[in-house]
């Protein structure tokens, strides 16, 4: 049955509606916290909550201060972290627009997977940009691997992105010594794929380790960062049933993206 309108409960504001949202970052006089601060912290509450949504106009300086019967330097401050922080770009008079975070995705660790796998299981659409990739000697890689220096590897450099959003820059190097034909791999799909249909080699196992790291300039550029922010940078050797190393990968994740789950249970 229809409901008609006049039936229908009215539902609470959102976040994203002006009086709403000026209610909600409305700051307390009398707490200790400086005023800035107060602001500061329910926008990026209502941010990361998701109340907030990508491309939400925040009001102008001037707007918000009359809203909000404060400084317009009060405002000003503000708004200069929020930019600093990458939650906001900020359009002069025009006010400022939110730049909310992808949403966090939280893959299961515990098998050999490659990014396209991963992104299956979590009903995202995988995609890639190449931005290097070529044949090189090098001589710490060829360390790492237990090579000769001279030994030839398949470098490549890549963007991986989850339904269009980027998640991770992904060097990654393999030795041709054990699977030669990836030399005409284009990068595009499975790297685990290729490397088991058309080298012929059977993967067995991988070791990987998971460390915070501050992201650099190239993956500042990548992810569309203005400030250095917290990454997860995963190492992972990858060995055939064989026991022959043939793949060793630097992937940094974006970590306002991206977290790990790892199902631990009891002994016995």
């Amino acid at each position: 049955m229809n409901q008609s309108r006049s039936s229908v409960k009215p539902q609470p504001q959102a976040a994203n509606d002006s009086t709403a949202f000026i209610d909600k970052i409305r700051p307390d006089s009398g707490v200790a916290e400086p005023v800035y601060k107060q602001l500061l912290r329910r926008i990026v509450q209502l941010i990361e909550s998701g109340e907030l949504g990508d491309g939400f106009s925040l009001p102008s300086e001037r707007a918000l201060a009359e809203a909000l019967a404060l400084s317009r330097t009060t405002v000003r401050r503000c708004y200069e972290e929020l930019r600093a922080q990458d939650h906001i770009d900020t359009h002069g008079r025009a006010g400022a627009t939110v730049k909310a975070a992808p949403q966090r995705i939280a893959p299961e660790m515990g098998r050999l997977k490659g990014f396209t796998e991963e992104m299956r299981e979590l009903g995202m659409v995988a995609s890639t940009r190449i931005l290097e990739q070529g044949i090189v000697e090098d001589r710490t890689i060829a360390s790492i691997f237990n090579r000769p220096a001279s030994n030839r590897f398949f470098r490549i450099v890549r963007l991986r992105l989850g339904d269009g959003n980027p998640m991770s820059r992904e060097v990654a190097w393999y030795d041709l010594t054990p699977a030669p034909d990836f030399a005409q791999w284009n990068g595009d799909g499975s790297a685990y794929q290729f490397l088991q249909e058309r080298c012929g080699l059977s993967l067995q196992r991988a070791d990987q380790t998971i460390e915070a790291v501050i992201c650099n300039q190239a993956e500042m550029r990548v992810f569309g960062f203005e400030q250095p922010g917290p990454c997860l940078l995963l190492k992972r050797k990858t060995y055939t049933d064989q026991g022959t190393m043939v793949e060793y990968v630097e992937g940094t994740f974006r970590g306002d993206a991206y977290t790990y789950r790892v199902e631990l249970k009891m002994p016995g």
